[in-house]
């Protein structure tokens, strides 16, 4: 069992665009988790917390288009060009905060800016990865590819609050920069690599004939055509707009205003979601072979919103983490259920669009994260986080009914083994 997990690793480009993506999302988790700090120490307002966290995913809004460029210039090559963008925003942000020019202005127009992008990496990845794996190896790459989100959630949030409280922006922005140039390289070196097993007929551009707005379309069609894919990016939706705001946004408030702790803190409690959706990754690995996965997909995330409900009721710290880790745990086996199953009913030559759209379901999180501020200044943190759980929980149960049988009954394709 051990060593089919890690069959992908036998493949050259996977060995590359593991590390890619673990060095790049390590960065990703360290600026998301030390931008909202800074701006909710800073301003001291819960509304442009929330108004930070909603930049970072405003770009969900044009990830079907870049969904259609990576089919047209190639997975590698976009991943190449966003990444070397937050390079490129890493830096100026370092000069500005060297420079003690720093502000919350300046943050959050930088946080826009990384937005534009940052929604689709995971989505263009995922479609590189399935375009250089064989279809045998999808279902545990997408585990190993889980954990370097679940790994940097953990490990980054734990560093770079450390690095942040004991050094200060500065030395922490240097290290983050660093890994987003090592991320460049790999991703590139990834793509050679991958290059190198398809034949040159085969990496022709297949798109060239057809107009970009036409491409679009045709992506939006395939997954409208699909109950599978049309349930998967309701559900999608659902979790970004009710479930993530929570693990995305708000933990900051929640450490400093109802834990009352500092940003060391509140890297314990971004670690402790990370840890169970890390545990969740080596979970799903050993048996996302073995169970049903669409079953899989709707069990989990009704668990996650369970967990939700209970963390909002804990006003001490050490049994906030505990849920917070179940529930991290739950939110892994739905992601990742939800991935393979995307990815095995798009083709090849529709994966990109196909995960396009399936990353618009992204721009539920700004939503709910802006929704969510206005509300918890009015009717407080527990009652809104509460709130969304319970219509959360209701919804999945209506998604099961309305697609019961193409998710639900075991016989149907999406329960395949």
């Amino acid at each position: 069992m051990f060593s089919s997990w890690l069959a992908p690793f036998k493949v050259k480009a996977f060995r590359l665009q593991w590390p890619a993506a673990l060095v790049t999302v390590w960065a990703l988790e360290m600026e998301t988790l030390i931008l909202g700090w800074y701006v909710l120490v800073e301003t001291g307002s819960v509304v442009l917390l929330t108004r930070c966290g909603a930049s970072l995913y405003l770009g969900t809004l044009v990830a079907p288009l870049l969904g259609v460029v990576a089919d047209r210039i190639g997975h590698r090559n976009t991943l190449v060009l966003m990444r070397g963008w937050y390079t490129v925003l890493a830096a100026i942000l370092l000069a500005s905060a060297h420079a003690g020019a720093l502000s919350p202005a300046i943050v959050l127009v930088l946080a826009l800016l990384s937005g534009l992008v940052r929604p689709s990496d995971l989505a263009i990845r995922s479609a590189f990865m399935a375009g250089t794996l064989p279809r045998e190896m999808l279902t545990g790459a997408m585990a190993l590819e889980r954990t370097t989100i679940d790994s940097a959630r953990v490990a980054g949030a734990l560093v770079g609050a450390s690095l942040f409280a004991l050094l200060g922006i500065v030395p922490t922005y240097i290290v983050i920069t660093c890994f987003y140039v090592v991320g460049v390289a790999l991703t590139y070196a990834a793509g050679r690599a991958a290059s190198a097993l398809v034949p040159p007929a085969a990496r022709a551009p297949l798109l060239a004939r057809t107009s970009f707005w036409h491409q679009l379309r045709d992506g939006v069609a395939f997954v409208w055509a699909q109950p599978v894919l049309r349930a998967a990016i309701w559900l999608a939706v659902l979790v970004n707009l009710t479930a993530y705001p929570l693990s995305n946004g708000l933990l900051p408030y929640a450490a400093r205003e109802v834990y009352l702790v500092d940003e060391r803190g509140l890297g314990l409690l971004v670690a402790s979601f990370a840890g169970g959706a890390l545990v969740g990754s080596f979970g799903f690995s050993a048996v996302g072979r073995k169970v049903p996965l669409a079953r899989l997909m709707l069990g989990s995330t009704a668990g996650w919103y369970a967990m939700i409900i209970v963390f909002a009721q804990m006003s001490h710290m050490l049994p906030g983490m505990v849920f917070l880790f179940l529930a991290g745990l739950a939110q892994s086996l739905c992601m990742i259920a939800m991935v393979v199953l995307i990815l095995r009913a798009a083709t090849a030559e529709v994966s990109g669009r196909v995960m396009g759209v399936r990353v618009l379901a992204i721009y539920g999180m700004p939503v709910g994260l802006l929704i969510a501020g206005w509300l918890i200044e009015r009717i407080g943190f527990a009652s809104t986080i509460t709130g969304y759980a319970f219509f959360g929980l209701v919804m999945v149960l209506a998604i099961a009914l309305r697609f019961h049988a193409d998710l639900w009954r075991v016989e149907a394709p999406a329960n395949s083994t």
